[in-house]
């Protein structure tokens, strides 16, 4: 029989992945500093990176790939927060995900994917596909 997760974890984990959400850099970037892990995911399997790109939030997947957060980390769905990105029109969170090194070409759909549907066709040539 596994233990119930420790409530305070769990207010914790909220708050931070709220943080992400509403792209608070500061105060995100000082809880990875002080231990939470930069590639904390919830149970959907989206991670703080994911979370902050969804919402539009540059900086603060600036701040976190900065501190090890892998930029290709996919949610449960086979998504990645390029894709998201894609999907969302966040070319601030695009640019930043692309200098963290986000491979265009991960996930499923991938960002090339997303990009194609959408008919996006200068972010297809962006990422170097044709």
């Amino acid at each position: 029989m596994s233990e119930a997760p420790d409530p305070e974890v769990i207010e914790l984990a909220t708050k931070v992945f709220d943080l992400a959400r509403r792209g608070e850099t500061g105060p995100l970037a000082a809880y990875v500093d002080a231990g939470v892990p930069a590639n904390l995911s919830n149970d959907r399997g989206d991670s703080l990176v994911m979370l902050a790109a969804y919402h539009g939030h540059a900086a603060a997947v600036e701040a976190l790939l900065a501190r090890g957060a892998d930029a290709d980390r996919a949610n449960d769905r086979g998504q990645t927060p390029l894709a998201g990105a894609v999907f969302k029109g966040e070319d601030a969170v695009i640019r930043a995900l692309l200098a963290g090194g986000a491979d265009p070409a991960a996930g499923t759909p991938s960002a090339v994917d997303t990009a194609r549907m959408f008919g996006k066709t200068e972010l297809v040539e962006l990422f170097g596909a044709s």
